[in-house]
């Protein structure tokens, strides 16, 4: 029980951590967030223009309907 609780502090200790992401990794990092938020507002914006153009195409085939047929 004292080794896991002495393992278990000694977790806890802070330990620096020397790490470097280069630009080539972080121009990666930011094409994919770019991608992925690119892609919310593109769903995001066609459920919302859903509704818009049934309504449009309801109006242009309601038009069509009540137009006089010309006979020539």
């Amino acid at each position: 029980m004292l080794n896991l609780l002495g393992i278990f502090l000694l977790l806890l200790l802070p330990v620096p951590v020397l790490a470097y992401i280069g630009p080539g990794a972080g121009i990666s990092v930011l094409g994919s967030l770019l991608g992925i938020l690119g892609t919310i507002i593109i769903a995001i914006g066609a459920i919302l223009f859903w509704p818009i153009r049934k309504m449009m195409k309801r109006r242009k085939a309601a038009a069509a309907n009540t137009e006089p047929e010309s006979s020539e």
